[in-house]
């Protein structure tokens, strides 16, 4: 199933009671397994992904469709399965952002996490189709 963002796809609202689940953690923190997407209109369009049990543990992330065009990661039957998706409508798609300094970010294409916006259930993939993808995408600073 591909994933992408598209004009039909309903927008995230934000809400720090809905605790979203990673039952396989994230790459490097695996322990971690509840989150919360929190963000603000001044922020966007970035978000907080906050680690419940650890408060001082936060990821920057960003929706592809803010970084580049056309992205539209492929994911595995096996992942699909994993998340309960029935559509690519179900899906919510968000690139962790890493900062390297005052004057340069990166973004993460190659590890997308999706995010099941019925069950708030996620995962962060690999796509079939990575090789398409960098993992230290650049952001410019400002945007």
């Amino acid at each position: 199933m591909k994933v992408a963002e598209t004009v039909e796809t309903k927008p995230w609202t934000a809400d720090a009671t809905q605790v979203i689940q990673f039952p396989a953690g994230l790459l490097g923190f695996e322990n971690l397994k509840q989150y919360v997407l929190m963000g603000s209109a001044e922020e966007a369009p970035f978000f907080w992904l906050q680690v419940v049990d650890e408060p001082n543990l936060a990821f920057v992330v960003v929706p592809p469709s803010a970084v580049v065009e056309n992205y539209t990661p492929e994911l595995s039957d096996e992942d699909v399965d994993f998340l309960g998706l029935s559509s690519p409508e179900d899906a919510l798609v968000l690139n962790i952002v890493t900062v390297r300094g005052p004057t340069r970010a990166t973004v993460n294409l190659k590890g997308p996490l999706v995010i099941n916006r019925r069950t708030l259930i996620g995962k962060q993939v690999i796509p079939l189709n990575a090789a398409e993808f960098a993992v230290n995408h650049p952001l410019a600073v400002g945007e």
